[in-house]
């Protein structure tokens, strides 16, 4: 039997879908996890190694909402969505989403140090390696097609896409894409991706959205800078 579509069953029985859409412009599921933000804004007035980027809107309202990004990112199956959107106790469906948000926030600052080549904090260190050794604890390995591979146990719950996404970041981390992360400069964007163009020379996390701001600014500006 085909697995239903992952929006029907999230507007089932199961947790209600929400609204929101997700654009998917980082080139990695961590940098697309990272940006489930509506835009981030540094403050110029800050000096040194600031990391406190402020969030302009927060797009992971609830647990329905992670397990919608996870679906359509592929990191779930409609099958799993079933079984994990079955409406969890709210103090459980809370303490999830908030853990999925430290990571983010930990993974993001993280990836702004390494951008900037200012050192990690380590408090975000901890935190990515908490979820990371939660996720080795916790993987069971079994045999597909003759093959061993490395799984989480049916009884997993919806954690299991934190640990999924941790164990991802250290490996980014980690790789010669680190080296090709940037920040999107779009005014209230601050996107993470990673530049996979040839000479390495992206700046926008989508030409069509924060780059053609970019250019209608500069147009009017360079209109009434002429009209003057």
């Amino acid at each position: 039997m085909r697995d239903r579509p992952v929006k029907a069953i999230l507007t089932g029985t199961m947790i209600p879908a929400p609204a929101t859409t997700f654009k998917r412009v980082g080139g990695h599921p961590v940098a697309d996890f990272v940006n489930t933000v509506g835009g981030r804004v540094a403050d110029r007035r800050r000096r040194g190694h600031d990391l406190r980027d402020r969030i302009v809107s927060e797009r992971l309202d609830r647990l329905g909402t992670l397990l919608r990004w996870a679906a359509e990112g592929g990191l779930l199956t409609a099958t799993e969505v079933r079984r994990l959107g079955r409406t969890p106790p709210a103090a459980a469906a809370a303490a999830v989403l908030n853990r999925a948000i430290e990571l983010r926030e930990a993974v993001y600052r993280l990836f702004k140090a390494r951008i900037e080549g200012w050192p990690p904090r380590p408090a975000d260190l901890k935190t990515l390696a908490a979820v990371a050794a939660e996720a080795h604890q916790t993987q069971i390995l079994r045999f597909e097609s003759l093959r061993p591979v490395w799984a989480w146990p049916a009884a997993a719950g919806p954690r299991r896409i934190l640990w999924s996404l941790a164990l991802a970041s250290v490996d980014l981390l980690g790789s010669e894409d680190a080296a090709r992360i940037r920040q999107c400069p779009g005014e209230r964007c601050g996107w993470l991706f990673v530049d996979t163009s040839r000479n390495g020379s992206r700046l926008w996390c989508d030409m069509a959205d924060c780059g053609n701001l970019a250019k209608v600014r500069r147009f009017r500006t360079r209109r009434t800078g002429a009209g003057r």
